[in-house]
Formats: C-alpha cells, sequence, structure tokens
C-alpha cells in the first residue's frame, strides 16, 4: 500500500520568523501516522531553520528547484550538495511556473532528477498541460512526452522512489480544480506509462500527487480516487491550520 504524501509548496511567500512559526506549529501537531507523510518545500533562505526546527519531528523538509552540477560557475544558484548538507531530503523538479518562467525544459528535468538520486534526495517530478492543449484533447500524449523524458535512465528502484505531480496548469492558483475523475484519469496513465518503461511492479510503487487548487474542502474526495497517493499544495499550505487538515486527510 502507498503512502499518502502530502507536500506543501510555499512558492516565493513568508519571511523567516513565518517560516519559524509555522514550524512550530506543524510540528506539535503533526498526526502520528505511519502512512502518511508531510513536506514543506520551502525557499532557500529558510531550509536550514526549518530543517532544525523540524528534528525530532515527521515533518520533512524539502527545496523548491535546484541545479544539476555540484560546484561551478552558476551564480545565484543552489547545487544538490549544498541541499543534502543541509538535511534537505525532497526538491520540486519542473514545476510550470519553473517551466514557464526560468526556461526549464523536459532535459534539464531529467538531468536534476538524476542529479537528485546521486545525492540522495527524493524528487517530486512536476507534470502538467495548459487549458489550450487539454482543449485540444492533447493531455495525454503531452503527459506522456513529459513523464518519460523526466525519467529517462533511472534503474526500476529510482523510480519506485520518483514521487510525480500531476499539475494541470489551468488549476494552479486559479481556484478552478480538475474533478476528482479528471485528476484521477490523469494519473491512472501516468501510472500506465511508468508500466510501460518500467519492470513488473514498479508503477504501483510511484507516488503520484496531484496538484491544482487543493485544499482542506476538496482533498477527502481527491484522495479517495484509485491513482491519487496525495497532493501538492500551494495556497493551502502556508497556513498551519489548513496544512494539518490536508495531511490528516492522508491518515483516513
Amino acid at each position: 500500500m502507498r503512502n499518502k504524501v502530502i507536500a506543501g509548496n510555499w512558492k516565493m511567500n513568508k519571511v523567516l520568523s513565518e517560516a519559524d512559526q509555522f514550524a512550530d506549529s506543524v510540528t506539535a501537531s503533526l498526526p502520528n501516522d505511519d502512512n502518511a507523510e508531510a513536506i514543506v518545500c520551502a525557499p532557500f533562505p529558510f531550509l536550514p531553520s526549518l530543517v532544525e526546527k523540524a528534528k525530532g519531528s515527521d515533518l520533512k523538509i524539502g527545496a523548491q528547484n535546484m541545479h544539476f552540477e555540484e560546484s561551478g560557475a552558476f551564480t545565484g544558484e543552489v547545487s544538490p550538495v549544498m541541499l543534502k548538507d543541509l538535511g534537505v531530503t525532497h526538491v520540486v523538479i519542473g514545476h510550470s511556473e519553473r517551466r514557464e518562467h526560468f526556461a526549464e525544459t523536459d532535459e534539464t528535468v531529467n538531468q536534476k532528477v538524476h542529479a537528485a538520486f546521486n545525492h540522495d534526495l527524493t524528487p517530486i517530478v512536476c507534470v502538467g498541460e495548459t487549458l489550450e492543449q487539454r482543449e485540444a484533447n492533447e493531455t495525454m500524449n503531452h503527459i506522456e512526452n513529459q513523464v518519460q523524458k523526466g525519467l529517462q535512465g533511472l534503474s526500476d528502484e529510482q523510480v519506485s522512489s520518483t514521487i510525480i505531480a500531476y499539475e494541470p496548469i489551468w488549476a494552479i492558483g486559479t481556484g478552478r480544480t480538475a474533478s476528482s475523475e479528471e485528476a484521477n484519469e490523469v494519473c491512472t496513465q501516468i501510472r500506465n506509462i511508468v508500466q510501460d518503461i518500467t519492470s513488473e511492479n514498479v508503477a504501483e510503487k510511484v507516488v503520484i500527487q496531484y496538484g491544482g487548487s487543493v485544499k482542506p474542502a476538496n482533498i477527502d474526495e481527491l484522495l479517495s480516487q484509485s491513482d491519487i497517493d496525495g497532493a501538492l499544495v500551494g495556497g493551502a499550505s502556508l497556513e498551519p491550520a489548513s496544512f494539518l487538515q490536508l495531511v490528516e486527510a492522508g491518515t483516513k
């Protein structure tokens, strides 16, 4: 049975004091359940403090991006070596906002995924289609292309440890959410794609999240679906109370 994984993506929000207050509230109240995982993916400046505050709790700390090189002349970038040294456990790779605004490609996503595994970081690999692609019935082909290229060259063991987040771009921050059936249809297809490119049983181990205007009001319905194993959450992850509600839903 796959764990339910709730990951908060804070994007470019909060200041350090707010991040610390969040961690204090959440670590004191996380449900004690081995089948539900809670991750906060925070801006780089907050990571050292959050890792320290999360010690001794079940809260895991992730980054929102990283470079695929270990070091070098890459001004403004952060390497997997740096993240691992801090005690970070997860990293978001290929978020649609990174693809749109910062020239992420399927190829750089793949390089970053390999770099993450080379440094014992768990990648949360984001895939998703635009509204135009959905209306043109191109969703499945687009997702297949992203998944295949993003996971290219990984071992079966690495693929089974990858978290894939399906985030329809048209539902991110818009208040518009894919129906649970629509979301599950794509997540099922993602699992089928993984099955096609790996050995037997690997696809059944892969955690597939849904992301896109997820909130406490719709999390139960989403997690009730056959192939949705958690959520990558933006706005609703910024407040301790709503984040804890989302994690609690993963324990049911």
